[in-house]
């Protein structure tokens, strides 16, 4: 069996994002893959997950995409760094994959939600998705970094329904020792959607001795309640779930001894964020 057809056997379905998957489309030529980022007709998926309720409103079908720019020290998913870990999938293989749901998610109030890896790697994948989706009346949230969203046209976001936008830290320089990419686009990019008044739920990743510093905290939180469009903060506490992969893909991780934050801190960040006057969950 060709490599090709192996890989669209591969089931796009997985219990959670955890499950570790490597090479599955390392067989599709450089030369395609830039076509397919291009064109978006076919993307590189780590899977699908069903039943999510932390990623967006009400009960959600999750893609997860494979493709990220950044490398966070505490990222739970190193496998979806690499765009070609995942499964090559053509726009019309996800959409029968989502069709699968679209009756439940509209009796659960739910939706579909992109996330990674970093999906606007893939933006034109992203927008054809959404698009199929909004056609099937199912609601879409994309779940990004926000590094590349000068990629997406003002057109395009009328494709997304609800943004969930991580920011790591505010500051530039912690920022860049935790991701090793810059601030500023992200920043910018929460600019844009707030002046578009697109719906956004800021994502905060809480990991002691890292991301907990009280100014820093104090900044994102002033700036996030500065946009008028964020309508919800989630502080998502660090876990260690994730840290097998490191190991198991040869990376260092130097997080290994790292412990999840305490009741006091993750109390602490929220009344940091609730002082603002943003709901926090």
């Amino acid at each position: 069996m060709s490599d090709h057809l192996k890989a669209q056997q591969v089931s796009l379905e997985a219990k959670d994002p955890f499950e570790l998957r490597v090479d599955l489309g390392q067989h599709v030529p450089e030369a395609d893959v830039r076509t397919a980022l291009a064109s978006g007709d076919m993307g590189f998926v780590h899977s699908f997950t069903t039943g999510s309720t932390l990623d967006g409103p009400g009960v959600r079908v999750v893609a997860w995409l494979t493709g990220c720019q950044f490398r966070c020290l505490y990222c739970h998913n190193p496998d979806t760094w690499r765009m070609t870990n995942g499964v090559p999938v053509t726009v019309e293989r996800a959409k029968v994959q989502l069709g699968k749901y679209r009756h439940g998610l509209k009796m659960m109030k739910g939706g579909f939600t992109i996330s990674g890896g970093e999906p606007l790697m893939q933006d034109r994948f992203v927008i054809k998705l959404f698009t199929a989706a909004q056609a099937m009346g199912i609601h879409t949230t994309l779940d990004s970094n926000g590094y590349l969203g000068d990629r997406l046209t003002d057109g395009d976001l009328e494709k997304i329904d609800l943004v969930l936008l991580d920011i790591k830290s505010w500051d530039p320089e912690r920022h860049r020792h935790l991701t090793g990419m810059d601030v500023e686009p992200v920043l910018n990019f929460a600019r844009r959607l707030a002046s578009r008044k697109k719906p956004v739920w800021l994502r905060y990743v809480l990991v002691a001795g890292l991301t907990d510093d009280r100014e820093d905290i104090a900044q994102t939180a002033n700036f996030t309640a500065s946009l008028g469009n964020v309508e919800r903060v989630d502080v998502l506490p660090f876990h260690q779930m994730g840290a097998f992969k490191w190991k198991q893909l040869g990376i260092e991780y130097k997080l290994q001894d790292v412990e999840p934050p305490s009741k006091e801190i993750i109390e602490r960040v929220c009344a940091q964020f609730r002082g603002e006057g943003l709901k926090v969950y």
